[in-house]
């Protein structure tokens, strides 16, 4: 069993930044990818990112590229979304996942959320 927690949602401004990580848990294994999710109001789940275990690997979907980086913290066994220039459309539950890398878009393990709210 692997345990996620997420952490550092809020309510912000359009065009403000923010952070919000992820502490890992539990069976964390050197084969075990990161991700995260978001679910905006009434829509369906959206992967956004993903990255390995060491950090040596990671990628960003592309309706956040240039905005959103994925990073470890390998010690803190942490993930984070840094998510700057933020939109109203970027308003949603923002979930980390957890699974091997080839099966991260379809992760066994999920946080339980953290919630993101960009108010214009």
């Amino acid at each position: 069993q692997v345990q996620l927690a997420e952490s550092g949602g809020g309510l912000v401004q359009v065009g403000d930044s923010l952070r919000v990580s992820c502490e890992a848990s539990g069976r964390t294994e050197s084969d075990y990818s990161l991700g995260w999710f978001r679910q905006p109001p009434g829509k369906e789940r959206e992967f956004l990112a993903g990255i390995s275990w060491t950090g040596v690997a990671s990628y960003i979907e592309d309706p956040v590229k240039g905005r959103f980086t994925i990073s470890r913290d390998l010690a803190k066994n942490t993930v984070h979304l840094q998510m700057n220039n933020l939109k109203t459309e970027d308003t949603a539950v923002y979930y980390c996942v957890a699974d091997r890398w080839e099966r991260l878009t379809d992760a066994e393990y999920w946080g339980k959320g953290t919630l993101v709210v960009v108010s214009s």
